[in-house]
């Protein structure tokens, strides 16, 4: 998974982080898509975060993306960087939770 914030919160990591790794996820089935929570490895911490973006066929109405997106956040909910670099799916803004705290600092939507 790619992190598609920028993180000011990590500092000097940025420039060598590798792709997140997703440990767990956040609901009934196990499998992550769009608008799921999950837990991530990044550089040896664990970190929370949203997916945004998801290498699944598109199915009624949700956009396809090139590649697995997350935006990472703190323990509060709160987004670790300050804008989001991708296109975020629309349809996040029907979901209730803390990722409304991500769509006000994303950039476009899809």
């Amino acid at each position: 998974m790619n992190d598609v914030s920028n993180l000011l919160s990590l500092g000097s990591k940025v420039l060598s982080i590798k792709p997140a790794k997703c440990i767990r996820v956040y609901n009934k089935r196990n499998k992550g898509t769009i608008g799921d929570k999950v837990l991530v490895a990044v550089n040896g911490e664990m970190k929370k975060g949203w997916i945004v973006g998801a290498r699944l066929p598109s199915v009624n109405g949700w956009p396809r993306f090139d590649s697995n997106n997350v935006v990472l956040i703190d323990n509060d909910g709160n987004p670790l960087g300050t804008r989001i670099l991708v296109p975020v799916p629309a349809r996040l803004r029907s979901l209730s939770g803390d990722i409304t705290k991500i769509l006000s600092i994303a950039s476009s939507f899809v």
